[in-house]
């Protein structure tokens, strides 16, 4: 089966989100078996300031369902496998590097995390006037995180959604 590519652009509550994200994939073609038979589908969802891409992928490869995988186009967060896939530990590890090499400029983040969780509009150049000379571009890092709280929410709704990911960021005083 071909791949699909598809345009994702959410807005609203965290509910309401939630709500947009599965019914897109509620409209997907279905598969009829394992590998090439599997129904793919890229979700263009965020475009970076250099014109690169944040996508999601589904099928994930470890859960079924609803589940998705959020890539960073041409950014490399591991040696193997999915290379361009943003983990928890890449995004903390990365905000640590940035938190610690600009305290000052890192407050802006901090508030950037906090819209970002409570589902609340950021103007594209609130991502692009942050300055750190250190690791991944912030951009990316923060349009990631957007899409890391809203799978989390997606899988885990009945459980603790993006209070996962925002905890992690919490105890690492890094929101």
């Amino acid at each position: 089966m071909p791949v699909y590519y598809r345009t994702l652009k959410v807005y609203g509550t965290r509910e309401e989100i939630r709500r947009q994200v599965i019914t897109a994939f509620l409209d997907e073609h279905p598969g009829s078996g394992k590998g090439e038979n599997c129904s793919k589908y890229i979700y263009n969802v965020e475009t970076l300031s250099n014109g690169d891409s944040v996508f999601l992928k589904r099928p994930a490869t470890l859960n079924k369902g609803m589940d998705f995988t959020v890539h960073v186009e041409k950014l490399k967060f591991r040696e193997k496998g999915m290379t361009d896939m943003p983990s928890h530990k890449n995004v903390i590890e990365d905000l640590i590097k940035k938190k610690d090499s600009n305290p000052i400029e890192y407050e802006k983040v901090k508030i950037m995390i906090d819209k970002l969780y409570k589902c609340h509009q950021v103007d594209e150049n609130e991502y692009t006037n942050l300055l750190f000379n250190t690791g991944f571009p912030i951009e990316a890092i923060l349009k990631s995180i957007k899409w890391l709280f809203i799978e989390q929410d997606v899988t885990y709704w009945n459980w603790s959604g993006r209070n996962m990911l925002y905890s992690a960021l919490i105890e690492n005083d890094l929101c």
